[in-house]
C-alpha cells in the first residue's frame, strides 16, 4: 500500500531530473573554452594592433644579441616558430624567399623567435634544412611570447617602422596572407 499523502511530491521523471545540470554542464564547457581560446577560427588581429610592439633583447641561435629597439625605422616581420611545428615547416619557404630582400641595417628585417623549443639542435638542422638567412632568437621562458599573446605557433607579427604593431596572423602563412601583412607594414608583396 501507498503511504503517500495525495500533495506528495513523485520523483520527476529521469530526463527532467538530469536535463538542468547537463545544460549547466555543456554551458560551462563552452563558455570556458571560447575563454581560454578567444582565437579559435580567427587568422588576424588581436590586442597589439594598433599598439607599440613589446620592446624585446634576445639573443641569436648564433650569439649576436638582436634588440627591437635597434630595428627602429625598419618594417619588422617577427615570426615565431619551432622545428616540431608542422605549419612553421609549410611557410619556412615563403620566409627564405621574404628574407632575401632584407639587407643588413636597412629596409625590411624578418626575425624568428623560437617558441617553446625542445632541443636547440633542431632548429639549428630546420635552419639549414629550409637555409634560412635570418636571425632566430632564443626566448628563455616564452617570455617575449608572453608578451606578444603568442598563443601557438606559427604566429607572425608585423611592426611597422615607428614600431606599432600593425597587424598579426595565426596559422601557417599563405603568399595571400603574408602579402597582407607585409602591405599593412608598407612593405611591397611577394
Amino acid at each position: 500500500m501507498n503511504s503517500a499523502s495525495p500533495g506528495a511530491h513523485v520523483p520527476a521523471a529521469l530526463w527532467r531530473r538530469l536535463l538542468p545540470p547537463v545544460l549547466a554542464a555543456v554551458l560551462a564547457a563552452t563558455l570556458g573554452a571560447a575563454l581560454l581560446n578567444p582565437a579559435r577560427g580567427t587568422t588576424s588581429g588581436g590586442p597589439l594592433v594598433g599598439k607599440p610592439a613589446p620592446a624585446f633583447a634576445l639573443r641569436s641561435l648564433d650569439g649576436a644579441s638582436v634588440r627591437l629597439a635597434d630595428l627602429r625605422g625598419r618594417p619588422v616581420v617577427l615570426n615565431f616558430w619551432a622545428s616540431w611545428c608542422t605549419p612553421c615547416r609549410e611557410e619556412a619557404p615563403l620566409f627564405r624567399e621574404l628574407s632575401g630582400r632584407q639587407a643588413a641595417g636597412q629596409g625590411l628585417a624578418v626575425i624568428g623567435i623560437l617558441f617553446q623549443e625542445t632541443k636547440e639542435q633542431n632548429a639549428r638542422d630546420f635552419i639549414r634544412e629550409f637555409a634560412l638567412a635570418y636571425p632566430s632568437l632564443r626566448d628563455p621562458q616564452s617570455k617575449t611570447a608572453i608578451n606578444y599573446g603568442v598563443g601557438g605557433i606559427p604566429e607572425t607579427v608585423f611592426i611597422d617602422r615607428q614600431g606599432v604593431v600593425q597587424h598579426v596572423d595565426r596559422g601557417g602563412l599563405s603568399r595571400e596572407r603574408l602579402n597582407v601583412g607585409l602591405e599593412r607594414i608598407g612593405v611591397r608583396g611577394l
